[in-house]
């Protein structure tokens, strides 16, 4: 049995890949990995050809999504989210940590949208689905596209860097008070700011600093990396961290706190935040506080 999606393209459009016009256009491979995977598969046709890498669509041709689909019987996840925005084109959920944005275990937000999003009454509505990513471990904002459209240009946002992403940790030593951070992560260039707000003194630890960072790039791992690099790793973060300086049992202290961008159909200039986790209140109370009385996502 094949899960089988249609699409066809308008007759009018500037010849582009497939590649980059297919992003969110299926429920089955809403993103660009996804759809990257189904073409590697073979899984595409646009009229009766198998799909490439390399092909352009030109207008008026029929697009195929075919995946094998493997029977069996299919639960209902139960998992609230706190839904901090949401319109017909976009949300933006709170992601919990111990928790995957998507993937293959039942568990997941993706899963999870479902039940907290409300469909979306556009003409090309579609599953709502996460357009970018956030460790298992880290808390905050989480950006879900609506529609086929919308996922497609807030992917393209993200690609562009025209998201302006700002996160907190809590990190372990000595540090500058502000500076740049480029590191190669497997293979690729990664560039990071970073702002010292405040340092606490620490028994185990010596120092505590709250950080601002500001992401310019998005690799893996990548402000985690980063942040090792520099001998500052994150507190809690058994992969990078010092290893007879790694706090169990308390998560890792890591929180996507602000998304500002241009929304892509009312051209207003939104920026939606993400309340600090309690353990990040219990180490700086009077500075969270201050942070959390700014209305604005600076």
């Amino acid at each position: 049995m094949n899960l089988t999606e249609t699409h066809s393209v308008p007759k009018f459009i500037t010849p582009i890949r497939l590649q980059e016009y297919g992003v969110g256009i299926f429920n089955s491979a809403f993103t660009k990995s996804a759809l990257k995977k189904a073409i590697k598969k073979k899984y595409i046709t646009v009229n009766n050809t198998i799909a490439t890498s390399g092909t352009i669509l030109r207008g008026g041709e029929q697009i195929c999504l075919s995946i094998p689909q493997k029977t069996h019987l299919y639960k209902k996840l139960i998992f609230p989210l706190q839904v901090i925005f949401e319109d017909e084109y976009l949300a933006v959920v709170y992601k919990p940590a111990g928790i995957l944005v998507s993937g293959n275990r039942f568990k997941t937000v993706a899963n999870a949208l479902s039940q907290n999003i409300e469909q979306s009454n556009v003409i090309d509505a579609t599953k709502p689905h996460p357009v970018h990513r956030l460790d298992y471990a880290t808390t905050g904002v989480l950006l879900i596209g609506k529609t086929n459209t919308s996922i497609r240009l807030l992917n393209k946002m993200f690609e562009n860097k025209e998201v302006k992403k700002v996160y907190y940790a809590v990190t372990i030593g000595e540090m500058k008070s502000k500076g740049e951070i480029i590191l190669d992560i497997d293979g690729k260039f990664s560039k990071s700011y970073y702002n010292l707000v405040k340092t606490v003194p620490s028994k185990r630890f010596n120092k505590l600093n709250l950080v601002k960072l500001e992401p310019v790039t998005g690799r893996r791992h990548q402000l985690r990396k980063q942040l090792s690099a520099i001998n500052n790793p994150i507190l809690g973060d058994a992969i990078y961290g010092i290893e007879n300086l790694i706090l169990q049992g308390k998560g890792l202290y890591l929180h996507a706190y602000s998304l500002s961008f241009k929304h892509p159909f009312t051209d207003e200039q939104v920026c939606f935040k993400a309340e600090f986790p309690k353990r990040f209140k219990k180490i700086f109370p009077s500075k969270i506080a201050e942070l959390t009385a700014i209305t604005n996502c600076n």
